[in-house]
């Protein structure tokens, strides 16, 4: 977590504790925010005002904490290695595996599916939620997730629901969406995360003047991080229906990851184990390359599994924290959380979150700060939790164009809704792509492959400049291709590259 001392407090007093003069300063900070945030309820209409309070209860128990903490949250030498048996295998999980086929339905039956879908397609220069983004054969991100999980239902006659987790930027855009599955075999459940406003960084108080999000308000608020998750889907009453349903299990994952498809080896593994040993909390997590080294990891931190994010590592330690030899794995963001414990940890006020200070420049130059949480975080919170170090195949997260590049060609096959890497390819592993500015919005990535090249035998691909590819063009190997300021390269449709450097005139060079 970022040391972030807010102003006029100043550092802590010998032994970390507060003087008295700190201690007086934060119940003056407290008392002014808690009179702001009423002024801002009392603005709002009925229903505004109560979903408002409930929100504003999370943020000032955050902001309260956010004010007694002093820099990083952690004791680096408290740190530990995680015991063997706490991150288990995927194999291992699939070898215990004995549930019949036909008992695989009821085991189903306790699952729901929860989409993470607070986000916006913007890095990709797209409007509105990343989620309707066409990945693959026009199917966007939301589609082939509902082809995911009717699959499951029609094949083992259950009845799996979608859970979505939207945000006050994706909501109302998704919920038109949702009609066109209306006769698909899966139903579909939404809920708000929380809404809390942006903290101007000098005066410690929010910028917002009412509850609306337009006008001089609309940068004034955000969605917290996706930590939210557990209040909010608390609040929304869906958490109760569920159980009231049998549900047992939700399976949590990211929306633009599409290799977090719903394992039965996992689901199967926590609903044999015995009650008075029920696993309450299991993290996936998979080998690190060096792309992952900034990664959240699992640790062993005063006795539990507790996850550990780079923003929380000290200064010193951060070269640490991204070596491969001793941080080996790092965290997917696919949990699976039992759903009473859930309830039990939010009824006693039980989930402590790491909180991270997220820093912002508004358009008009004001600095604000955001406080958010991370969903994995509350592992710690947990009885019996696990982590299941899961194959690489299970992290296929779209983040960009580069990405987007991968899952739309041939390295893939898509089957009822999921990917699965094309069985002709040699090595596991994806290419490492990097594609330059001019490929960062999608409207002009498209426009600049007439078809997606052939990459079954790619090992690396770099992309820079005004750079355009014709209709069936291969690569191999590794290739780059580099379009001086000014210059274009127009790739011929057909060409094959194979360990090739393209430069700005145009020359082909063996790499």
């Amino acid at each position: 977590m970022a040391s972030f001392v807010p102003a006029g407090l100043g550092k802590p007093g010998s032994g970390g504790n507060m003087t008295e003069f700190q201690e007086k300063m934060m119940q003056q900070l407290q008392s002014s925010m808690h009179s702001e945030l009423g002024k801002l309820i009392s603005t709002g209409k009925d229903n505004d005002a109560k979903v408002a309070q409930k929100d504003f209860e999370g943020f000032e128990n955050l902001f309260h904490r956010f004010l007694k903490v002093k820099g990083p949250s952690i004791d680096w030498t408290k740190i530990h290695r995680p015991p063997e048996e706490s991150i288990q295998p995927y194999d291992r999980i699939m070898a215990q595996d004995h549930v019949k086929k036909a008992e695989e339905s009821s085991c189903l039956n306790k699952l729901a599916v929860v989409k993470l879908n607070g986000g916006l397609g913007t890095s990709m220069g797209c409007k509105g939620p990343k989620s309707l983004i066409s990945v693959r054969n026009e199917n966007t991100f939301l589609d082939l997730t509902v082809q995911q999980i009717e699959h499951l239902n029609k094949t083992y006659n259950a009845d799996v629901p979608l859970v979505l987790m939207n945000s006050f930027n994706t909501d109302e855009d998704t919920k038109k969406i949702l009609q066109k599955y209306s006769h698909h075999r899966v139903k579909i459940h939404c809920f708000n995360q929380s809404k809390y406003p942006r903290i101007n960084k000098e005066s410690m108080l929010p910028i917002a003047t009412n509850l609306s999000l337009t006008g001089e308000n609309s940068e004034a608020w955000y969605p917290p991080g996706h930590g939210d998750i557990y209040a909010s889907f608390y609040n929304s009453g869906l958490l109760d229906q569920l159980i009231s349903q049998g549900k047992e299990y939700i399976f949590v994952s990211n929306i633009d990851n599409l290799g977090a498809t719903v394992d039965l080896h996992i689901l199967n593994h926590l609903i044999g184990q015995p009650t008075d040993k029920r696993i309450e909390f299991v993290m996936e997590v998979t080998d690190k390359t060096r792309a992952d080294v900034k990664g959240g990891t699992l640790t062993q931190y005063d006795g539990k599994l507790r996850l550990l994010e780079i923003a929380q590592v000290p200064k010193n330690h951060v070269d640490e924290f991204k070596s491969v030899t001793k941080f080996k794995i790092f965290n997917t963001n696919n949990l699976w959380i039992s759903l009473p414990a859930i309830k039990r940890l939010q009824e006693k006020n039980a989930l402590d979150m790491e909180i991270i200070v997220n820093p912002k420049i508004l358009d008009g130059g004001l600095n604000v700060i955001q406080l958010e949480t991370a969903v994995g975080a509350a592992i710690k919170c947990f009885d019996n939790a696990l982590g299941i170090n899961v194959p690489r195949s299970r992290f296929l997260p779209v983040k960009t164009t580069s990405d987007l590049l991968l899952v739309m060609s041939n390295l893939y096959s898509l089957d009822d809704g999921s990917l699965t890497m094309n069985p002709k390819r040699e090595f596991r592993t994806t290419p490492h792509v990097k594609l330059g500015s001019s490929f960062t919005k999608v409207q002009d990535y498209l426009k600049r492959f007439e078809s997606i090249p052939d990459m079954l035998e790619l090992d690396h691909l770099t992309v820079s400049g005004d750079v355009t590819f014709g209709k069936q063009v291969a690569l191999k190997g590794t290739v780059i291709i580099i379009a001086n300021h000014g210059d274009r390269i127009d790739i011929p449709a057909g060409a094959m590259l194979e360990n090739k450097i393209v430069s700005g005139n145009l020359r082909i060079l063996d790499h």
